[in-house]
């Protein structure tokens, strides 16, 4: 068994919880030489591009473990790549995320089964949500589905080869466009959507249902290029829209700290963490951003003491799959992430009835810390 973490030198990132690859984002440029700006920030993006490595690694291993079932995870394993066994507290997070978002693209799927719906993943990576979803029995009852996954070109290009390359992968989809299911893949910078003249998203249905999901992705823009390209979807969308997004928070705290420092220090920089930096930032960034009709945000670690989000009976599923003495670790590294979901027009609120996630007393730590 691997030995527990020093919290001091642990890599808190990117699955487990991690910090979601591809994303379009980049760190502050600092004391750049005006005639290296542009491959500094290049050599930013990389970074940024790279962390998914750690995500599917994660992911992997988590899988390995009996904590998610995900057989297309192998998919994305480089040749000759071994799983490496992570730490239990990054697999229980790993776990955590996974069906905590899963948990409400389920829910959007199932409510008025009838009706076409429409997903956009934003910095997808190696994510295999549209391959796992399209494939269940249970998506005989799912409505036909637009899914989107934007990334950076250099991430897509992976992940097309990679799902080309698979027999099993290119059989799911076959089956899924059979159904009605319709996959999309967008190599798309998503600074590009904040121009003047955007480029145009093919495929994107205006008047659908949408589901946004950001795990880790918009936390690598500036706060205003962040809610600009929000805002980009809020006015080109004109159906029912929401958002779900996973990401660190309470970067002010001891743990905060060494958190954003450990970051900093493999070049990744979290840019709208500390204006994001509780719950209660969450849930107003997503009033800000127009998800008016209704919010809700909890931390990984409340998600996972709720039964509204993993059941008695699957928490002690989950418990005895690995030996966990590091309690004040897990506590610690799980209050540093959240989910947050928000959204405007009708179906969402029914769907995503009994979620509870307004604020609550607990909270008010948080204040002030900033």
């Amino acid at each position: 068994m691997a030995s527990i973490p020093n919290l001091n030198s642990l890599r808190t990132g990117r699955r487990g919880p991690r910090l979601r690859g591809g994303r379009g984002g980049r760190a502050i440029p600092e004391n750049d030489d005006s005639s290296n700006v542009e491959a500094a920030e290049a050599g930013r993006d990389k970074i940024v591009q790279q962390t998914d490595n750690d995500a599917s690694s994660s992911r992997r291993s988590a899988v390995a473990l009996g904590y998610l079932d995900d057989r297309h995870a192998k998919t994305f394993l480089a040749q000759g790549e071994q799983i490496v066994r992570r730490y239990p507290i990054i697999n229980r997070g790993t776990y955590v995320r996974t069906t905590a978002i899963d948990n409400l693209v389920r829910r959007f799927l199932q409510h008025e089964p009838k009706q076409r719906k429409q997903i956009v993943s934003l910095g997808a990576g190696s994510d295999t949500r549209f391959w796992r979803f399209s494939s269940e029995d249970a998506s005989a009852s799912f409505a036909e589905v637009n899914y989107h996954e934007l990334d950076f070109e250099a991430n897509v290009n992976q992940k097309r080869a990679s799902t080309r390359q698979s027999s099993s992968l290119s059989e799911i989809t076959q089956k899924a466009e059979k159904k009605g299911w319709r996959y999309h893949l967008h190599a798309l910078d998503l600074r590009t959507l904040t121009n003047k003249s955007p480029p145009p998203i093919p495929g994107l249905d205006p008047e659908l249902p949408t589901l946004m999901l950001s795990e880790c992705c918009l936390c690598y823009l500036p706060p205003d290029t962040a809610a600009s390209v929000l805002q980009y979807f809020t006015m080109n969308l004109k159906g029912p829209l929401a958002l779900a997004l996973y990401e660190p928070i309470r970067p002010f705290d001891a743990f905060g700290k060494t958190m954003v420092s450990n970051l900093a220090s493999r070049g990744i920089h979290l840019q709208t963490l500390k204006r994001y930096g509780s719950l209660e930032a969450q849930r107003q960034r997503l009033r800000l951003a127009g998800f008016g009709e209704g919010q809700g945000a909890r931390d990984v670690s409340q998600l996972y003491e709720s039964g509204e989000w993993v059941s008695p009976a699957e928490r002690e599923r989950v418990e005895k799959l690995e030996w966990l003495d590091e309690v004040e670790e897990w506590k610690l590294l799980a209050s540093h992430y959240c989910v947050a979901w928000g959204w405007k027009g009708e179906g969402f609120g029914e769907a995503w009835q009994g979620l509870e996630g307004s604020r609550t007393r607990d909270e008010d730590r948080d204040e002030g810390m900033g």
